[in-house]
């Protein structure tokens, strides 16, 4: 079955959120006469492109990444158009959409984000969104842009919802690389152990 990837490039200077850690690059070792391999070496946030958030992210006694069960990132999965004008993604944008709903949502929420570039003002979810789809039965959210939160939110109540209903998310997805509909999601998290988030390299296969 065709793989779609809905990972963006990881590449040195790309966007991160404002006062994170940037994503860096360098060459250890290159080829030539006194050396048989390349070899490079990589520094950036455990939020640097797409990656699963940790309920240790948001809550001081919560799970780090490697304590997670893979299962959640792993089986069927419903991708939704939630694009809109309002920077809040609400219920009634995506309530009519998840009749017989898998326990993996995605919602694009915006256009193509240049990964070079910060998305300033970018669309989230409201906290009664993700209640919504707590209640319908979802277990992981997955979104295109940085945060299910606004960026100069300070009590993170779509996080907060996260943590009381125990949901996973996945954020900077590459959603703009499929068409709605139904899919089986692959978005392994790296076992980084103790950290609050970890990169994942996220496709959709089509059921």
């Amino acid at each position: 079955m065709q793989l779609i990837d809905i990972t963006p490039p990881v590449r040195a200077g790309m966007a991160v959120f404002p006062g994170d850690a940037p994503c860096r690059t360098a060459q250890t070792f290159a080829i030539g006469p006194q050396c048989p391999v390349n070899v490079a070496e990589i520094s950036l946030s455990t939020h640097c492109g797409a990656h699963a958030d940790a309920p240790l992210h948001y809550d001081p006694h919560g799970k780090s990444i490697d304590q997670l069960d893979l299962d959640d990132f792993l089986g069927p999965a419903r991708l939704i158009d939630a694009r809109g004008t309002d920077r809040l993604c609400r219920p009634e944008d995506i309530a009519g959409q998840l009749e017989n709903t898998p326990p993996r949502v995605l919602l694009r929420l915006s256009e193509r984000i240049d990964p070079m570039v910060w998305p300033t003002g970018f669309r989230t979810l409201a906290p009664e969104t993700m209640g919504l789809l707590a209640e319908t039965g979802v277990r992981l959210v997955g979104i295109d842009v940085p945060s299910v939160d606004p960026e100069t939110s300070k009590d993170l109540p779509s996080h907060m919802v996260a943590r009381d209903r125990d949901m996973r998310i996945l954020e900077n997805l590459a959603l703009y690389c499929a068409e709605p509909g139904d899919y089986e999601l692959i978005a392994l998290p790296m076992k980084l152990e103790g950290l609050d988030a970890a990169p994942v390299r996220a496709v959709l296969r089509k059921t």
